[in-house]
């Protein structure tokens, strides 16, 4: 039986953390024991009927291992929850993975700040995530920084 830390599964269920605690506290919800982690885990299976999305047999394994910090897979996990529209979530997996410099979750941030999807608009943010993509060698965010260049400089016309 798979299990999750606390943090994943509000993403998974949109509950804050407080309600989460408070269900394993009246248990409702099946607490994990965690020899190797240092985070307090629950039983996935005691969350499945509240998910905030379907998911398949395979995502439960990319939620693990995003679990763990695999950047890719909170990438990936980021996609799946943009899919679902749950952009809140999204962002929350795109930040972990941009952190360890994994370029497409840069660059997908950087537009989640340039349109305000799951978080406030905010181009600096955008471009700041955008040009880090882009120094990375990230294709889409190397043309995004290039469109931006040609653009006309709206003072100086």
């Amino acid at each position: 039986m798979p299990h999750i830390s606390l943090q994943t599964a509000a993403t998974l269920t949109e509950w804050s953390l407080s309600t989460l605690r408070r269900r394993v506290a009246d248990g409702t919800l099946r607490y994990a024991a965690n020899e190797d982690r240092n985070k307090a885990m629950i039983c996935f299976d005691s969350i499945r009927n509240h998910l905030c999305m379907a998911l398949e047999a395979d995502d439960i394994a990319l939620i693990q291992r995003a679990d763990t910090g695999d950047a890719g897979a909170q990438n990936d996990l980021a996609m799946l929850f943009l899919a679902y529209d749950k952009p809140h979530g999204a962002v929350y997996w795109l930040e972990l993975a941009a952190k360890q410099n994994f370029a497409d979750a840069m660059q997908l941030l950087g537009n989640c700040y340039l349109k305000g999807n799951g978080v406030a608009k905010d181009d600096n943010l955008a471009m700041m995530w955008i040009a880090k993509a882009a120094s990375l060698g990230h294709p889409i965010a190397l043309a995004q920084m290039k469109s931006i260049r040609l653009l006309p400089d709206e003072d100086c016309a």
